[in-house]
């Protein structure tokens, strides 16, 4: 499927309400609902696509085209190219953000929304020390590879879920067909805005879930960011996870039950 002289890799299956699943930053289609098919088995057509430079899409031809007026532009080609009007959209972490730009710009196309593990704090967008970790891993996977990247990355924090970080992060890397293209975007996404403050979100009325993980598994998407962004939004149900469970955000029955349950509200 073409955007912009970018041929992106999509998966369609299923009948009934659309739902349309968008990647984290590093991720690949596969990685959103983690291979659950709960959501085809329970009418709903289901479209996931690798972003631009991830997975089997091909690169941007400039290197610094992988912001979110990008990644907003692929989304509208897919449902433009798929004849889908109007859909429900979950994404997580990147793909949260993109959904929730594209919702702002176009609520018209938009049934209602998943956002899982929001990380975008404007407060911290030009932060030097934020900005030079991200480069560092870019730096590190365009020079060294998966090794490189897990070197730039570090030692993730004591605790059940080490193991399993490394182990994930590893898995997601070996997806890409064209590794410096994520490091481009490693190196442009951390750069741009999908909105200008939190407020913003307050003029989203569809029906909306906020899937928010606990700091422990995983401190790079904030609890209270995805707390922030629940008591933005109008009507917006806070998800989060059980103690001593994994989070919902890996879990893919489980996240697919909150998908399902938004597209029955819309």
């Amino acid at each position: 499927m073409a955007s912009n002289g970018v041929s992106l890799a999509v998966d369609d299956a299923g009948e009934g309400t659309p739902v349309v699943l968008l990647h984290g930053l590093t991720a690949t289609r596969r990685y959103v609902v983690m291979g659950s098919s709960l959501l085809e088995r329970t009418d709903h057509r289901v479209v996931a696509y690798d972003a631009r430079g991830h997975g089997k899409s091909s690169p941007a031809a400039d290197r610094a085209a992988y912001g979110y007026e990008d990644l907003v532009a692929d989304l509208e080609a897919v449902l433009d190219t798929l004849e889908i009007e109007r859909a429900v959209l979950a994404g997580a972490s990147m793909g949260a953000h993109t959904l929730l730009r594209f919702a702002l710009e176009k609520p018209h196309r938009v049934l209602g929304l998943v956002v899982i593990t929001p990380a975008f704090d404007p407060g911290i967008i030009e932060d030097s020390e934020r900005l030079a970790r991200w480069d560092a891993l870019a730096d590190g996977l365009e020079q060294g590879g998966v090794d490189g990247f897990i070197e730039a990355y570090g030692k993730p924090r004591d605790g059940p879920w080490q193991d399993t970080v490394i182990k994930v992060i590893r898995q997601r890397l070996s997806q890409h067909e064209h590794p410096v293209a994520v490091a481009d975007a490693l190196r442009a996404v951390p750069r741009s805005l999908p909105f200008g403050q939190v407020p913003d979100l307050g003029a989203i009325t569809v029906p909306t879930a906020v899937v928010a993980s606990d700091d422990e598994p995983d401190p790079g998407h904030p609890r209270a960011i995805g707390e922030a962004y629940a008591a933005a939004i109008p009507g917006a149900r806070l998800v989060t996870d059980k103690p001593g469970h994994s989070p919902i955000a890996w879990q893919g029955s489980q996240l697919s039950k909150v998908i399902a349950e938004i597209a029955d509200r819309a």
